[in-house]
């Protein structure tokens, strides 16, 4: 006859690579919804970036809701 075993293997923390990870993505974050004036599409379309503020008006509404004053 065989025998079988069950066995339970829990871990209770939390990897610090996921935590630092978790960190900068929400840091990132942070900063395109709250920040963010053309800063990261300045990289690519250059001064032209500032006037047309792309990702402020598609996160308009939300920087709003999370409490950044924009205008």
């Amino acid at each position: 006859m065989s025998e079988t075993r069950q066995m339970n293997v829990s871990k209770s923390q939390v990897p610090k690579l996921a935590i630092i990870a978790l960190g900068i993505i929400f840091a990132a974050g942070l900063f395109v919804v709250g920040f963010d004036q053309g800063h990261i599409f300045s990289l690519v379309y250059g001064e032209q970036a500032f006037t047309d503020l792309y990702i402020h008006e598609l996160t308009h509404d939300m920087r709003h809701a999370a409490g950044f004053p924009c205008h």
